[in-house]
């Protein structure tokens, strides 16, 4: 028995040896038969990769200057050398700077020089700081995107009802939702202004 034994055991070391040198046989046939394609397709992913960390470390490379051309506009907001460097690192940031400053100095023209920032957030910002009639505002109140919709309302509605144009500015505070946080304000301009 010991002999059938060791015969079989045998017979199954070479049969998983044949079994390892065929799929030795068939993966080096593989690697052959699509070898340029393995290649190409080892050298797109190191290409691809090498051009994300490029991409990064020059997306960072522009944030850090952006924000060095910011600090020094902070010490000294005149220094047009930085001012032309930070519009053309990040636009949106130089509006931004740009819209605070004018804020701080009160500087209509500049606010309206922003109108068509490319920053919707800024563009917005500015056309409700210009918009000092009843007209401008509620034509800023009528865009969609407005950040200030109900409170250009309100302002408009108190506008109208310091120049005795009560129904109009009744109008205008029936306008603001009951969701809104402005609904009290609106509510105690109805019930208590000028009727």
């Amino acid at each position: 028995m010991s002999i059938k034994n060791d015969i079989k055991m045998v017979k199954e070391e070479l049969t998983s040896e044949e079994k390892f040198f065929e799929k030795s046989v068939i993966t080096e046939r593989f690697i052959k038969k699509y070898k340029n394609l393995i290649i190409g397709s080892i050298i797109v992913i190191m290409l691809l990769v090498t051009a994300k960390i490029g991409y990064d470390a020059n997306k960072e490379s522009t944030i850090e200057s952006a924000n060095v051309a910011l600090n020094e506009l902070l010490k000294d907001s005149k220094n047009e050398k930085e001012l032309a460097a930070l519009k053309d690192l990040s636009p949106n940031l130089y509006d931004a700077f740009m819209y605070s400053t004018a804020i701080a100095n009160k500087d209509r023209k500049s606010l309206e020089k922003l109108h068509d920032s490319k920053s919707l957030l800024i563009g917005d910002l500015a056309r409700y700081e210009t918009a000092k009639s009843a007209e401008d505002l509620s034509a800023y109140s009528l865009k969609e995107s407005a950040i200030y919709k109900e409170l250009a309302e309100v302002q408009s509605a108190i506008i109208l009802i310091n120049k005795g144009k009560i129904e109009e500015a009744h109008e205008k505070l029936r306008l603001i939702s009951d969701d809104s946080s402005l609904s009290k304000v609106s509510k105690a301009l109805l019930h208590y202004g000028v009727k």
